[in-house]
């Protein structure tokens, strides 16, 4: 199976500036399959350390010298390395974190070593560490499920993939290829991203082996709980997780979790399993310039879940149920189509940006104006109404557009992809006019690469 960073990944192993890098990402999306695959497709010599099976494996790095360290390394696991074709592997490195600071030494007296770095809960370790990170001698790089355009591939859909990425918004896209991804949307909508969910889908195609997978996973986060909950009762994190799923497509409600308990312990239910990337926020942005973060205000916020595949078996949804629905506006009120909106979102970024998400909700009262996503388009900011059906109104869109006078909008629906000039008035009688994309659920991954397209 191939991945968009695996590219990521060699370039940085091949830069003369390399620095050690951190993957940082939700259990199970890959990370040690990846690093694998990156040595075996480069043919360097890969030494792993699992840090979860073998604890004891930290007494090799007593030392802060490189050469001793590698020293240690290479008598433990009885192969002499050579630095300049060896790829350093320490996984499940949160089980450590103080090694993280031994990074350092390897980024400034042994370049040379291609160092890597790994944790499914990692984010813990980075938002607690009581020891001093090598800010400046490290670099990160950000890992999700699998993408629409790579679950093509995987299932044996190249040309297709190939299409989406030569697609142009002059060209009129044939019924029967419109039909084909459609379908595939809808499969992935079900299968999801996680790779055990995909290479099972690609190789077997049975729904309820995949359904298998989807809830044994489930279960890993679960266990995964009693690792990072604290005095926090499990049975709070318990809730939300099982919440996220309901509440798809609007405002996150705490009570809507469990009306009987206080806010506080819910709340920091959902910051724990947002720091274990089972689940991600939305955060409400006023979106008047960039960085969208600078006016975000956290006290609103939308949550979706890691996987449309896991979201889809927390709800019961099975793939002929959703292969025979004409418009995913029919699933859960639509929410599934932001859920699947916001995870695509996440993969688009570059590999060494951190991923977050943002919409917009108009806060003066009487007002109930809201657009579904909020996206930063180099120095623009670009506004994006998720429309599950193929037609719908506008009208959040339109009131976004007049008050923060836009160039471009973004539509994403079932629909052919088209392009169109909107003339309307501002509230103070003024023409206005601006560009409305619209593509389908498929072309997300060309979003940035279209959205270049109406601006030039």
């Amino acid at each position: 199976m191939i991945r968009n960073h695996t590219s990521f990944l060699i370039e940085w192993l091949n830069s003369r500036k390399r620095k050690p890098l951190v993957i940082r990402g939700a259990r199970q999306v890959g990370k040690t399959w990846l690093i694998r695959d990156l040595a075996h497709s480069q043919g360097w010599q890969l030494i792993e350390l699992n840090f979860e099976k073998r604890p004891t494996l930290e007494t090799l790095f007593s030392s802060n010298d490189p050469k001793e360290i590698l020293t240690n390394i290479s008598a433990s696991i009885g192969q002499k390395i050579e630095p300049q074709r060896a790829i350093l592997f320490l996984d499940e490195i949160q089980v450590v974190p103080r090694l993280l600071e031994k990074l350092r030494w390897f980024a400034e007296d042994m370049p040379e070593l291609a160092v890597l770095a790994a944790g499914s809960l990692l984010d813990f370790t980075l938002a607690k560490h009581e020891f001093s990170m090598p800010v400046g001698r490290i670099s990160y790089m950000y890992l999700e499920p699998f993408s629409f355009e790579e679950f093509l591939d995987a299932i044996g859909q190249n040309e297709l993939r190939s299409y989406l990425q030569n697609y142009d918004l002059n060209l009129k896209i044939p019924e029967a290829i419109h039909s084909q991804l459609i379908k595939f949307i809808k499969e992935y909508l079900v299968v999801g991203g996680m790779p055990a969910a995909v290479s099972s889908w690609a190789s077997q195609s049975d729904p309820q082996t995949v359904n298998q997978i989807q809830f044994d996973l489930l279960t890993t986060y679960r266990d995964d709980f009693a690792k990072y909950s604290g005095r926090l009762n499990i049975e709070r994190l318990e809730e939300i997780m099982s919440s996220v799923p309901r509440q798809l497509g609007n405002k996150f409600v705490y009570r809507n979790a469990n009306s009987e308990v206080n806010i506080p312990p819910l709340k920091q239910a959902l910051d724990l399993l947002c720091k274990a990337k089972v689940c991600h926020r939305i955060i409400d942005t006023a979106a008047n310039g960039l960085p969208l973060d600078a006016e975000a205000d956290e006290k609103f916020l939308k949550v979706i879940m890691l996987d449309c595949g896991l979201c889809s078996a927390s709800l019961g949804l099975a793939l002929h149920q959703i292969v025979g629905l004409s418009e995913l506006s029919m699933i859960n009120n639509g929410g599934m189509a932001e859920q699947l909106v916001g995870q695509l979102l996440r993969t688009i970024l570059p590999a060494y940006i951190p991923p977050s998400l943002y919409y917009w909700q108009r806060k003066k009262k009487g007002s109930v104006a809201e657009v579904d996503y909020i996206i930063q388009h180099e120095n623009q900011v670009i506004p994006l109404e998720v429309k599950a059906g193929s037609t719908g109104t506008l009208k959040s869109l339109q009131q976004f557009m007049i008050e923060k006078k836009k160039a471009v909008a973004v539509r994403i629906n079932s629909d052919f992809p088209s392009l169109c000039t909107v003339n309307t008035k501002d509230h103070a009688g003024t023409n206005f006019e601006y560009k409305l994309l619209s593509i389908p659920f498929y072309l997300i991954g060309q979003l940035h690469r279209l959205i270049n397209h109406v601006l030039a």
